[in-house]
């Protein structure tokens, strides 16, 4: 099986931390340029240094995902310098809370940091990956896209959005080499979960351990995944290997989601 990445050059969004950080060090230890985006440039040249390769190989761009300007700026200015094989689309998630407490703000917004940014960022590259006759989009979602989580009104409507928009892309660039496929994490471990387990264990009157333990006994699996398990399966499906995997969603949870 080939699952080199060796001659790809990678753009990986929200890769200081968490699953972007363990999918840019998978994509290094294949072979891959990886270019980094994220908002806080200490954080960004910590990462950079930690991969196979380092700055020698690596770089990184400084980009606030609030901010659709920049990230069209940022992305434009990369691809006028390097052809983009592999796009791995990776945002951090709208607040959790009730849809029936949400603002239209919210909504907004969390559209904005999404969809528009995602759309931006595939127009930029696939023009690249086009004429190479090679490409891969990988969007990091969630389980939410099979079956809504409760407590997360805005980041269920948004994720359901995301795999539309990602369904319609896959569809509209196969031809070329693309492929367009979703991951759907379920829980694993990282700051958004820890969030996630402090703002539900206060409204469920237990501790945060309590939380946490009781949620490990609902996965089939017993345990929480770790964002490595989740960069293995990203740096398959940005393989030569995953050539005809194409328009899909594909849950990475340790069987927890309740659909097939």
């Amino acid at each position: 099986m080939n699952i080199s990445l060796q001659g790809k050059t990678a753009v990986i969004c929200g890769s200081t931390q968490g699953i972007g950080l363990a999918i840019a060090k998978a994509f290094a230890q294949a072979g891959a340029q990886c270019i980094l985006f994220a908002r806080n440039e200490d954080a960004l040249k910590e990462a950079v240094a930690s991969l196979e390769g380092g700055e020698k190989a690596h770089e990184y761009r400084v980009v606030d995902f609030s901010s659709n300007q920049a990230v069209k700026e940022a992305i434009e200015e990369v691809t006028q310098k390097n052809t983009v094989h592999i796009l791995v689309n990776n945002t951090g998630g709208p607040a959790p809370g009730p849809i029936t407490e949400a603002s239209a703000d919210a909504f907004a917004n969390a559209f904005s940091q999404h969809i528009i940014n995602y759309q931006q960022l595939a127009q930029a590259v696939l023009p690249g990956m086009k004429e190479s006759g090679y490409g891969r989009v990988i969007n990091i979602v969630s389980t939410s896209v099979k079956i809504p989580i409760a407590n997360l009104g805005v980041s269920n409507t948004i994720r359901a959005a995301t795999a539309g928009w990602a369904k319609t892309l896959a569809n509209e660039v196969a031809a070329w080499g693309i492929t367009v496929n979703n991951i759907l994490p379920g829980f694993t471990k990282t700051k958004r979960l820890e969030s996630l387990i402090t703002s539900n264990a206060a409204k469920q009157g237990l501790s945060e351990e309590e939380l946490s333990k009781k949620m490990q006994q609902q996965i089939p699996a017993k345990r929480f995944g770790e964002p490595e398990e989740i960069a293995s399966v990203a740096a398959f499906l940005a393989s030569p290997a995953a050539s005809y995997v194409n328009g899909v969603n594909l849950p990475v949870d340790g069987g927890n989601t309740g659909a097939f």
